[in-house]
């Protein structure tokens, strides 16, 4: 009897992990439930051309940030309160432009630069709650990393984190079951993830169709851009001049993939627990 070597113990585990590209290619996708998780009001403009592109599918899209992005001015004159309505109008303005409506936007109101410090078990309980509620076949993350830990700013690493812990607890009845007594809700196992701000990326989605709705939607974060935003907030609309400068920029950051315009992931099939393996 020929012996099993380890590698084919592994292959043939029901926990294995051996896809490195989804077996239908994210360009496909329809009919899905699609769930992006991040930090704050901007962090899932690293996506937008995909966002669009499954949004065009005809999948149900939902964003969810966990802060209010209410710190990252450098205006004296805006107060935290003043600047979390503006980066909450900026969001949905972004989002429309991508076709995600107002109300598949969800922010779970934390400050801004402080979510490493915020009550973990709270945060990640409310993310299982949205997953449960959603039960999305694919979630969209900050890259928690493979090969090697990924380093992210501060509320970015927290994120990262925090959705792949979440995303594990959310398949075990036993964790939070006030949302399966109290909301009639059930256990939830993510199917997909695909992991942006990767250093280990392995997908690249084609956003041929989609780069004008992707720059489009980045004008809308008008308090983050240049003199006119961070350092002295003028209005909800750039001058003519500065968003020529902005579309500009933007263009020139655009990913190419032998001359196509793309946006790059780390795939990631089955349970969460061989997320960084």
């Amino acid at each position: 009897m020929k012996k099993l070597t380890l590698l084919s113990i592994f292959l043939l585990s029901p926990f294995a992990t051996v896809n490195a590209q989804p077996k239908v290619p994210v360009e496909q996708w329809t009919g899905k439930t699609i769930l992006l998780i991040g930090a704050h009001p901007d962090d899932d403009s690293q996506s937008h051309g995909t966002l669009s592109l499954l949004k065009a599918n005809g999948n149900d899209v939902h964003v969810m940030l966990l802060t209010l992005g209410n710190v990252g001015t450098k205006d004296p004159a805006l107060s935290r309160i003043a600047l979390a309505k503006i980066r909450r109008q900026e969001e949905t303005n972004a989002l429309a432009e991508v076709g995600i409506p107002q109300e598949n936007y969800i922010n779970l109101g934390y400050d801004d630069g402080r979510l490493e410090y915020a009550d973990q078990e709270e945060v990640i309980e409310r993310i299982v709650f949205h997953i449960r509620r959603l039960r999305p076949n694919a979630v969209m993350a900050f890259d928690p990393g493979k090969e090697g830990q990924r380093w992210h700013k501060s509320d970015h690493r927290a994120a990262a984190y925090l959705a792949a812990d979440a995303a594990r607890a959310a398949e075990w009845p036993l964790l939070y079951t006030g949302h399966l007594v109290n909301h009639g809700l059930q256990p939830h196992q993510i199917e997909e993830y695909l992991f942006y701000d990767s250093g280990d990326p392995d997908t690249w989605v084609d956003i041929s169709g989609h780069v004008d709705k992707k720059i489009n939607a980045a004008t809308r974060y008008t308090s983050q851009w240049g003199p006119e935003g961070q350092n002295k907030y003028v209005g909800p609309k750039l001058s003519a001049e500065q968003e020529a400068l902005v579309r500009e920029r933007l263009q020139q950051r655009m990913t190419q993939r032998d001359g196509t315009p793309v946006e790059a992931f780390r795939y990631h099939e089955g349970i969460p627990d061989m997320i960084g393996r």
